[in-house]
């Protein structure tokens, strides 16, 4: 019987290397706790800008018609992804960041500036510039990551692992699965449970009744439509070495509705619930010196470059053979 090979941690990560792995014929399993996954979040921005400084993540230009591509081969077969290949809007206030975003944008990158009369709904006043990147929008985390574990056919045990080698998964049930090859993708937190290092950032997310704006907007924090309504959402509390329950202080509600505010008029949205998620940063992607396999840590840019280095690490995988002894 051949072994599978055990992917830990079922989030968009650890999804798209099953994904990836059984396409190519191996069997898979993916053991997920499914607890608290930054994957789940129900509107992720395709943004290929980032921050308040313009900065493209170098595989940024790849990974986002990688991530698309994926995400309309898994509607195209009968998935309900909820998207919106809308464009996203990032309006500046002063010259000084639009210079900043200037200098940071790469050759190949497309993206238009647009004076703010020229966005086809209304803006806060305050802005002096909008860059627009058509080739960027909005997905529903929790559907996209969820129609990657399914179309990847992996066998799914919902337990939390406690231990792993290169070949072999302890769970807490007491079960110890052996395995062709180990792929580390636990997030936030079972990168804690694990006592792995890495920076954790919580944030928290305001479900609306409507969509704000019909294509994202995002400067500080973000606004976008989702499946149902819209949300208004950002990463803005202190970084931790390790994870920790997820709270919302009235200070941070009265500063995200600030930021919200900020980009465009919300008079007559009402929110209607609350998401909060916690994502890893410090990104760990290929083999350690136990030979496990992992790919964690990708922060904010789980749906951006996620599928991408699944895709890679899983090719990488196999030509090395799955189970053989690796170094890093």
């Amino acid at each position: 019987m051949t072994l599978p090979v055990i992917v830990i941690g079922g989030g968009i990560a650890g999804s798209c290397v099953a994904y990836f792995l059984a396409r190519a014929g191996r069997p898979v399993t993916v053991v997920d706790a499914g607890v608290h996954a930054a994957s789940m979040v129900p509107s992720a921005l395709l943004n290929p800008v980032r921050g308040q400084a313009g900065r493209v993540p170098e595989r940024a230009l790849e990974g986002l018609p990688f991530t698309w591509a994926l995400l309309r081969t898994l509607v195209a077969v009968g998935f309900d992804i909820p998207h919106g290949a809308t464009g996203v809007y990032r309006p500046v206030p002063d010259a000084k960041t639009r210079a900043k975003f200037d200098r940071h944008c790469p050759d190949g990158l497309d993206a238009q500036w647009q004076n703010p009369d020229q966005v086809p709904f209304a803006l806060t006043t305050g802005h002096t510039a909008v860059l627009y990147l058509p080739e960027g929008g909005w997905v529903d985390g929790a559907a996209f990551t969820r129609a990657v574990r399914e179309a990847s056919g992996a066998t799914v045990i919902r337990a939390q692992a406690t231990a792993w080698t290169a070949d072999a998964v302890m769970l807490d049930d007491g079960r110890t699965l052996p395995a062709a090859a180990v792929v580390h993708c636990g997030g936030s937190v079972g990168s804690s449970w694990a006592g792995l290092n890495g920076t954790h950032r919580a944030g928290t997310m305001l479900l609306l009744d409507r969509a704000a704006t019909p294509a994202p907007v995002s400067f500080g924090a973000y606004l976008a439509p989702a499946a149902h309504g819209g949300v208004l959402g950002a990463t803005f509390e202190a970084p931790t070495t390790q994870w920790t329950p997820e709270v919302l202080p009235l200070t941070s509600l009265k500063w995200l509705l600030g930021k919200g505010m900020a980009l465009v008029p919300l008079a007559g949205t009402a929110v209607t619930g609350t998401w909060s998620g916690t994502r890893l940063s410090g990104l760990v992607a290929g083999v350690d010196a136990n030979s496990v396999w992992c790919l964690r840590g990708l922060g904010s840019q789980g749906f951006l470059l996620g599928p991408l280095l699944a895709a890679e690490l899983a090719a990488a995988l196999l030509r090395h053979g799955a189970g053989d002894a690796l170094s890093p």
